[in-house]
């Protein structure tokens, strides 16, 4: 019997990309332990799978040295076949240093990764998705190149989000932590006028995201409901999956629709498709300006206002593409 380690201690998104890895190793060894270690706020995203056998969970923000011990500590308890470390960041790296394992692959930037038996490249905008950089990593156990991420929301999940279903809704996440990956405010009031004859819309984000939720919803009277901060990670999917469609910004709700394989329209501003974080639903593109603009893209996460003042990659969208494309 086989055992694995992945590590993934980045973000919402980051972690829903590395599921495929979980999928994969799963299907080609069906009988091997997988356990993982993400940082902590991410492992209700994993909740129900029944791919994974351990959660290991990684306090960053609290005690967050003390934490990082404590998971060496917790790993070392094994002996894995292999570890696979799919974070860049040098506190991964420690862990993958520390682990009993015969095998340990990883990307090559990382400062531990002269331990790796296997170091891969990781190059953002080389034409792949990050799900296939995240693949490449396996691929000589026989690993497909490109498969969708998987979540898992419970009966309880279904059911707490039952009554909001009971007629044709939208769903619409329209906050990011980056200001330039974030449609702007007038676009959505857009966007909303477009949509609201067409049935409920929902607001989705978590309790940092209700100001701007609310701001928008102030604009409306009706059939618009914040549920911004109400709803779990995996209410939030089990709700998107059976949307008229869901539009999105480049950011982790992107990823919830992808993993639910719900019909997405995800709007890039600042940063683009190439990058390789766009939609991977069957029904799902990525809604953009329809010129190149010479300061596109400006980085990879964006930024907190727009570097040139004008923001023309997010003003310039054209919402009736997203709802006729």
């Amino acid at each position: 019997m086989k055992q694995f380690l992945i590590i993934q201690t980045a973000f919402l998104g980051d972690v829903i990309l590395c599921t495929p890895v979980v999928s994969e190793l799963k299907r080609i060894y069906p009988d091997a332990l997988i356990d993982i270690v993400v940082r902590k706020g991410n492992e209700s995203l994993l909740q129900n799978n029944p791919k994974l056998n351990e959660v290991f969970i990684w306090n960053k923000k609290q005690g967050k040295y003390k934490s990082l011990v404590s998971i060496i500590r917790q790993i070392r308890k094994k002996k894995y076949d292999e570890v696979i470390n799919l974070q860049r960041f040098t506190s991964a790296g420690l862990m993958c240093l520390r682990a009993k394992a015969d095998s340990k692959i990883g990307f090559n930037k990382n400062a531990f990764g002269f331990i790796y038996s296997k170091k891969l490249q990781h190059n953002i905008g080389d034409g792949r998705h990050e799900v296939e950089r995240n693949l490449s990593t396996i691929a000589h156990h026989g690993a497909r190149k490109l498969i969708r991420p998987e979540l898992f929301p419970s009966k309880e999940d279904y059911s707490s989000v039952e009554r909001w279903k009971e007629s044709n809704y939208f769903c619409l996440a329209p906050a990011s932590v980056w200001e330039t990956k974030k449609l702007p405010f007038k676009k959505w009031i857009e966007l909303i006028e477009l949509l609201k004859s067409k049935g409920n819309i929902y607001l989705l984000g978590g309790p940092d995201d209700l100001d701007l939720c609310t701001k928008i919803k102030k604009r409306f009277t009706g059939n618009i409901t914040i549920l911004a901060g109400q709803l779990t990670l995996l209410q939030s999917a089990a709700l998107m999956k059976d949307a008229e469609m869901n539009f999105v910004n480049d950011s982790g709700p992107l990823h919830l629709a992808s993993a639910m394989n719900a019909p997405t329209r995800a709007f890039f501003c600042s940063t683009i498709k190439d990058f390789g974080f766009g939609p991977l639903a069957e029904n799902s593109k990525v809604v953009e300006i329809n010129y190149d603009l010479d300061c596109r893209p400006c980085g990879l996460h964006g930024y907190h206002s727009c570097p040139k003042g004008h923001f023309k990659c997010g003003n310039d969208i054209d919402i009736k593409t997203s709802i006729l494309s």
